[in-house]
């Protein structure tokens, strides 16, 4: 087992694991802009072109920080600042009649929470570093 996390690659699968789904949605975004502008559009953030090109920068180059090792704090924190802001607009379970949608919302919700403590865990390791 030591010797399994003493390797060089399993921090590397980690952060990828980790900036998966930012990249993911990055790349998705990019692919079909009118839908990204859409999807802003639909949770009320204004300047929806503009949101929408500002996610897709955020997504991409944030996740290349943390991928890199260049300023992998800064990306680390800036996913989580964006996580956060974005699961507080998109995940409102409290606001939604108890059933399955509120379920799979809450669970949503907390899921976003976990990705978040992730890339403090990331950025705190790299300033302590």
């Amino acid at each position: 087992m030591r010797a399994l996390l003493a390797t060089t690659w399993l921090p590397r699968l980690a952060l990828l694991g980790l900036c998966a789904a930012y990249i993911q949605g990055g790349l998705n975004k990019l692919l079909d802009f009118n839908g990204a502008v859409a999807e802003a559009a639909h949770f009320g953030l204004p300047l929806p072109a503009a949101t929408a090109a500002l996610t897709i920068l955020l997504e991409l180059g944030a996740s290349g920080l943390v991928l890199s090792g260049r300023y992998r704090a800064a990306g680390a924190l800036a996913l989580a600042g964006f996580t956060l802001a974005a699961t507080f607009i998109a995940n409102r379970f409290w606001t939604l009649p108890a059933g399955h949608e509120r379920f799979m919302t809450a669970n949503g919700f907390f899921e976003h929470l976990g990705l978040v403590g992730g890339f403090l865990l990331v950025a705190w390791r790299d300033a302590t570093r």
